[in-house]
């Protein structure tokens, strides 16, 4: 009965022996088959880095796109400035111009006047009327004999000539007025111009008006060299 009882219990051990290592094998399989997911994701800290730099990357968009609102900020000045500048030398006459327009001829009489000008001869005032004439007629921009007429123009006479931006002009005087031809032709039509027509019939001088097809060139004046004025500074 001893020996019986013996031989179970080596029987019982081997087995639960058995089960153990069995116990052992299945677990250290399914660890091996569960490693991945035991242990901490391995694609978390890509995840972060990708992350990370996408952030970096908004960040210099920002300042990317910043950068480029000043630039064309300051392309926008810029060209503004320009376009003032450019707008300043037209309005100076520091540009020269062609156009449309009419070009005036006015010339001494041919006849023999024994020395007596008077109404033989062009006065320095002519000039000047016609010119506000075509000013007040539209005009954009006037020439007498390729000098440009500008706010500093001086016109006086100055015996046998007549002096234009400080320029000595002798006859012919040729006019031109870049504007509508239009409204140039009907500013002319009042008391003066009837006046040099007489002139014209009575002494011989020339009064001729063309209105030509093909657009009137009108030089540019020189710059005005100020030595005694300034600009008012602010404040």
């Amino acid at each position: 009965m001893r020996m019986k009882k013996n031989g179970s219990l080596g029987l019982i051990t081997l087995g639960m022996l058995i089960v153990g290592i069995l116990i052992l094998v299945t677990i250290k399989a399914y660890y091996k088959s569960n490693q991945g997911s035991l242990r901490p994701d391995a694609s978390l800290p890509s995840l972060l880095q990708l992350e990370l730099e996408n952030e970096q990357v908004a960040q210099e968009n920002e300042k990317l796109l910043s950068e480029l609102s000043r630039v064309q900020a300051g392309q926008s000045a810029a060209a503004l400035a320009s376009q003032q500048l450019d707008e300043a030398n037209m309005n100076a006459g520091l540009v020269k111009l062609s156009g449309p327009g009419i070009k005036i001829i006015l010339d001494d009489s041919s006849l023999d006047r024994n020395a007596e000008y008077g109404n033989y001869v062009i006065h320095e005032e002519y000039l000047r009327t016609l010119i506000n004439i075509l000013w007040n007629g539209g005009a954009e921009a006037i020439a007498v004999n390729n000098q440009r007429i500008t706010t500093h123009t001086e016109i006086f006479c100055s015996g046998a000539y007549i002096q234009i931006n400080g320029t000595r002009q002798m006859p012919p005087y040729i006019i031109i007025a870049l504007g509508d031809q239009n409204h140039l032709k009907s500013a002319l039509q009042f008391y003066f111009w009837d006046k040099l027509g007489e002139y014209q019939q009575q002494y011989g001088i020339t009064r001729k008006l063309e209105t030509p097809k093909d657009p009137l060139p009108v030089p540019a004046a020189k710059l005005y060299e100020y030595r005694y004025a300034e600009p008012v500074k602010e404040g």
